[in-house]
């Protein structure tokens, strides 16, 4: 796959998701939908290491070794909302006993949260095309 086609499958797949994440925010499921959140994430940030490291992207998930990885600079307040963002990941998937994060993942936390993926996304989107 070329490079260019290796860019934009990642940033569609990214969009993708990001359009499942919003259904199931309506459905009410808003622990799985800060869970595609964080994928959608780690796709535009793969587009960012395709544009710009031109090699195959690492199969790592957590967000700021990858935006590290792939030179996309974060400044602080990006780096303690991607980590925020990677516990999206971990704990949707393996939730503990007390079911902490479904308690956490309100209407409300999922609709800020999933507000400022769709700003990052954009901003990731932005440095690609620069």
């Amino acid at each position: 796959m070329k490079n260019n086609s290796k860019i934009a499958y990642w940033i569609q797949t990214a969009e993708s998701d990001l359009v499942t994440a919003e259904k199931l925010f309506q459905s009410g499921e808003y622990h799985w939908a800060l869970f595609l959140g964080h994928l959608v994430l780690e796709k535009a940030i793969k587009a960012y290491f395709c544009k710009f490291i031109d090699d195959t992207p690492p199969r790592i998930h957590d967000l700021v070794k990858l935006a590290k990885v792939s030179n996309l600079k974060l400044d602080n307040n990006k780096v303690y909302f991607y980590n925020r963002v990677n516990d999206f990941n971990i704990e949707a998937r393996y939730p503990d006993e007390k079911m902490t994060f479904y308690k956490v993942a309100t209407k409300e936390f999922a609709y800020e949260n999933l507000e400022l993926i769709k700003q990052e996304l954009q901003w990731i989107k932005s440095q690609i095309e620069l």
